[in-house]
């Protein structure tokens, strides 16, 4: 407020000293003129009168010669006035009008704007610092979730698309350089419900000062990180980044369970997928010889774990100098046919365009696939502004990478649990991966089954705390059950159960059985419908369904019928 009151009186001095010297003037001209009363004796105005008749006529150009009709003198003096103050008004008006169109001015008014959006936040929220495809998307998902977020970014028409979003929570926004700490602290870096930052600039210098600048703003603040070099990375985990995801690397995990296990793969992309999309089909990438194309940082992920997995890798690149591919590497773009038959393209079982361009990327899979129409076709996707196209080449992966940052992110952002299931997951078989999916299938009715925490603690389920202390055993069950006929099971699985205290082990229970007891302090990860998770919530927080649950009975109501059942509740 103090930079707009500032640079109002800066842009208004010239036209407001003009103004009051031009009334100052008229007023005393009229004051030392003499006038004629009505009687036709000399009469002179006080200063009470000119400055009267001068404010209305500046502004109207008057209504009439009060108190008494003037003379000669009085109106030559008064046709002096009316082109001095009209001109001081018209000039102070149109400075005015001139600064507030100016961007100086309107960035100043967005500030403050800003800085009292971020004031009136309640509640936790986190700054998204990029508003990239990767920005756009997590901070869709998490208004849609009920948290709310800040946006910096560095282009204006980023924050005007930002502006036209259709969110359900307002998301103030700020057009500055996140890698600046005086932007991030005007962001509410510093604010006491700010949760975390999250850096996805695709910068990783920028990234990496974010990440700097916001543990030495708030230490408390978790803070999760795009990386695309492991330098980056490592620099960053040494300031202490919570989390830090590497697009390349997370792919080529994606991939490598897929050829290991189809079943883990699918259970991965079920749980940090969005919630509105339909269950994904599964995958199973043939073993045998594969055609690399591009050899940068993703595909040099990617060629490290085929290898790791036996399978023989042609690699096609188009600059050996800078990306230094193996030896016996085919030189070229991939989007020729002749560069593709050089690479035997008809022995090949799969094909990945790993190219940072769209275009080229499609072209190569378009050619292969008119060359060997069976190969496992694998493409990298750079924008979310190509979707249609890349769905319309009818491909059997597609990597976007804006995707997949934002669904891991936001799995570690709304349910930290899930990164901890997926991590006890991978050392189970594909059978019990199968298996698990087939309950998920059931309980999400076609789509991507919901996933979240409840906590068992004093502040959120008191209900649950209550029936616990006057000694009643709980066991999941008893969590899972209709509020309304207990012999029905919600459609839900429970994926994850994790003890607080070093006194019940095992601290973490993967797929716990229905009879596993329920302690105060666990937390629970679900995944299933959404009307499950209300009917669980609302069993949990209120003592006559969760009593309902437990013994099949409501309590009386009245203290009358409790005294003669002998029933407390």
């Amino acid at each position: 407020m103090q930079s707009i009151l500032y640079l109002i009186v800066r842009r208004m001095r010239a036209p407001l000293i003009l103004l009051v010297c031009a009334y100052a003037i008229s007023v005393t001209g009229f004051v030392l003129i003499p006038g004629m009363n009505d009687q036709g004796q000399p009469w002179r105005m006080d200063f009470f009168h000119a400055f009267y008749f001068v404010s209305f006529m500046g502004s109207t150009i008057g209504f009439g010669e009060i108190p008494y009709p003037f003379t000669d003198a009085q109106r030559l003096w008064t046709l002096f006035t009316i082109y001095a103050t009209v001109i001081a008004w018209l000039y102070a008006i149109g400075t005015l009008i001139a600064l507030l169109q100016t961007p100086l001015f309107q960035a100043a008014i967005a500030r403050s704007s800003f800085r009292r959006k971020v004031k009136k936040i309640k509640q936790s929220f986190y700054v998204v610092c990029g508003y990239g495809d990767t920005g756009r998307l997590m901070v869709e998902a998490l208004a849609y979730q009920g948290v709310h977020c800040v946006v910096i970014d560095k282009d204006r028409d980023r924050i005007n698309d930002l502006d036209l979003a259709d969110l359900p929570l307002e998301t103030p926004r700020l057009h500055g350089d996140a890698a600046d700490s005086d932007t991030l602290s005007r962001a509410g870096m510093k604010h006491q419900f700010c949760k975390g930052v999250v850096a996805v600039t695709r910068n990783d210098q920028v990234n990496l000062k974010i990440a700097i600048a916001s543990k030495l703003l708030n230490p408390d603040a978790k803070v999760f990180c795009w990386a695309e070099t492991h330098d980056s990375g490592a620099n960053m985990a040494s300031f202490g980044t919570d989390h830090i995801i590497n697009p390349y690397d997370t792919f080529a995990d994606y991939l490598s369970t897929a050829l290991t296990s189809p079943s883990r793969y699918l259970l991965h992309q079920w749980l940090t997928s969005s919630r509105n999309a339909p269950l994904c089909k599964p995958i199973f990438p043939p073993k045998g010889r594969w055609i690399l194309c591009g050899y940068g940082r993703f595909g040099k992920a990617v060629y490290k774990k085929l290898l790791a997995h036996g399978l023989p890798v042609t690699v096609i690149e188009n600059r050996p100098d800078l990306t230094r591919p193996p030896d016996n590497s085919i030189i070229g773009r991939g989007t020729e046919a002749e560069t593709l038959e050089a690479a035997e393209i008809h022995k090949a079982v799969g094909i990945i365009a790993g190219t940072d361009h769209d275009v080229n990327n499609l072209s190569i899979l378009i050619t292969a696939k008119a060359l060997n129409a069976k190969l496992f076709t694998i493409a990298r996707q750079e924008y979310s502004s190509n979707s249609e196209m890349f769905a319309a080449a009818d491909l059997d992966l597609v990597t976007n990478h804006s995707a997949l940052i934002a669904s891991q992110l936001l799995a570690q952002m709304t349910t930290p649990l899930t990164a901890n299931f997926l991590d006890l997951a991978k050392r189970q078989s594909d059978e019990w991966a199968s298996a698990l999916a087939s309950k998920l299938t059931e309980c999400g009715k076609g789509m991507n089954p919901l996933s979240w925490v409840i906590s068992l603690n004093h502040r959120r389920t008191a209900a649950f705390i209550e029936r616990f202390n006057r000694g009643d055993n709980i066991h999941l069950h008893h969590l899972m059950r209709e509020p309304t006929d207990r012999k029905k099971k919600l459609p839900c699985v429970a994926l994850l159960l994790q003890r607080r205290g070093t006194e019940r082990l095992p601290p973490e229970i993967l797929l716990p059985d229905d009879k596993t007891p329920v302690y105060p302090d666990d937390r629970i990860l679900f995944a299933g419908d959404i009307k499950a998770k209300w009917k669980i919530n609302h069993i949990i927080t209120s003592s006559e369904v969760l009593r309902y649950t437990l013994r099949g009975s409501h309590p009386p109501t009245s203290v009358f019928w409790r005294w003669v059942t002998g029933i407390s509740g």
